[in-house]
């Protein structure tokens, strides 16, 4: 273990002032239980590099629903229990902390969910994926902000080193390959020699994790400020082709990742769209295969096929001088993520002015006159009604009609009122 060090001014210029009251009345609680409480995971490792985190996760020795019992007032949150692994959630309304029981894990074969056991704070954060998130601060009086580091997270955070914490660690949760890959591009870390020699030898354990649970990490991937320096380091390395073989992270994704940031600024670009640019060179049959493979939820699904129907339709946005109507016509219909996903990555400038119209303008144009209105005029609900409105939406798209009025005299004039 590596000289002591107290974090509690950290604790305290880093987070929340009503994080840091509830924690130390947190402590108070727990120490009166007889309990020890412990902040671990990531935001220990945030707090001694500085950065912001407020994913705040406790550890208690002993009860950890019974003291979430006796905290939840400090907040007036809203709690909830999972008595099977002894853990609660304090939720609130701009936040959460997690409190868990000191536990051990064991796996019955890779790629199995753990198997949960009490157990000692050692043995709860050697359970862990890196060393650099396998750091407690204790909470409790007395060694207030004491940070406990058993297998050198500290030094590891010194040196800039992903390091996992046992040889087993990739083969019983092979979803940390993606969680390495993600820690060492957000943090500019690089993968301690034997940590990478492993997850390359491990590679083929992530056959072992379901479809679902691949997303799940590629999803948290998708959502860091640069999502493309894991994904071509994943490439780099061998990983992405496991998602499927077509995938590729290199210069092509990057600029289009940028481009879309540019794009949605100030806020960043939603996991839809990034998936639907990650997925755009794949063909029809290999976008299904992909879907089917990590069991996509049913929107992002639609919206990497969106994406693949807009692309096919390129040369024919590629046209100058289209009537509105007629790129309205091509666009109608198609999800918001999938049309900027072509708008970035297509190569044509034309087919992109006409998405950005679409987007911006086109695709908010609908008639003045309603079907009400239609039936003031004799026309009866049906499809006669539907045809009528389509009409004058194309006019007023191409800018035959300005008013009601004049939509008026359209209708008139089509059905001889």
């Amino acid at each position: 273990m590596t000289e002591a060090l107290n974090l509690k001014s950290q604790i305290k210029k880093q987070l929340p002032a009503e994080l840091v009251d509830f924690m130390q009345r947190a402590g108070e609680v727990a120490a009166r239980q007889g309990q020890n409480l412990y902040l671990v995971g990531g935001v220990v490792r945030d707090l001694l590099l500085g950065r912001s985190n407020l994913d705040l996760d406790l550890v208690v020795e002993d009860d950890a629903i019974r003291l979430a019992r006796q905290l939840v007032d400090i907040k007036q949150g809203k709690l909830t229990v999972h008595p099977r692994f002894n853990t609660a959630k304090i939720r609130w309304r701009d936040g959460s902390i997690d409190l868990a029981t000191v536990r051990s894990e064991t796996y019955a074969r890779p790629g199995a969910l753990p198997k949960v056991a009490p157990g000692s704070l050692r043995g709860d954060l050697f359970r862990r994926d890196f060393t650099i998130n396998a750091m407690a601060v204790k909470l409790t009086s007395g060694n207030y902000g004491e940070l406990i580091d058993f297998y050198g997270g500290r030094r590891d955070l010194e040196g800039g080193y992903i390091r996992i914490l046992h040889e087993k660690s990739f083969t019983d949760d092979a979803t940390r390959i993606w969680r390495a890959l993600r820690y060492e591009r957000r943090l500019d870390f690089r993968l301690e020699e034997v940590t990478l020699r492993l997850l390359q030898r491990d590679i083929p354990m992530l056959d072992t994790i379901s479809g679902n649970r691949l997303y799940h990490e590629l999803e948290l991937v998708l959502k860091e400020e640069h999502p493309e320096k894991a994904l071509c380091r994943a490439d780099e390395v061998k990983v992405l082709p496991k998602v499927h073989s077509s995938l590729r992270g290199d210069d092509w994704l990057a600029a289009r990742f940028t481009r879309a940031r540019e794009l949605t600024s100030p806020a960043p670009p939603s996991v839809e769209l990034y998936m639907a640019l990650l997925a755009y060179r794949l063909t029809d049959g290999e976008i299904e295969q992909l879907i089917s493979y990590l069991r996509l939820p049913k929107a992002t699904g639609q919206t990497l096929r969106d994406a693949v129907g807009i692309k096919a339709k390129i040369e024919s946005l590629s046209v100058s001088g289209l009537a509105p109507s007629s790129i309205y016509s091509l666009l109608h219909g198609y999800s918001s993520p999938a049309l900027m996903a072509n708008l970035v990555a297509s190569d044509s400038e034309v087919a992109g002015e006409h998405i950005q119209l679409f987007l911006n303008k086109l695709r908010y144009v609908k008639p003045a006159l309603t079907g009400d209105d239609l039936g003031k005029l004799g026309i009866s609900p049906g499809p006669r009604m539907k045809e009528i409105l389509e009409r004058l939406r194309r006019a007023r798209l191409d800018g035959e009609v300005s008013s009601k009025k004049d939509e008026e005299g359209l209708v008139r004039g089509w059905v001889e009122i």
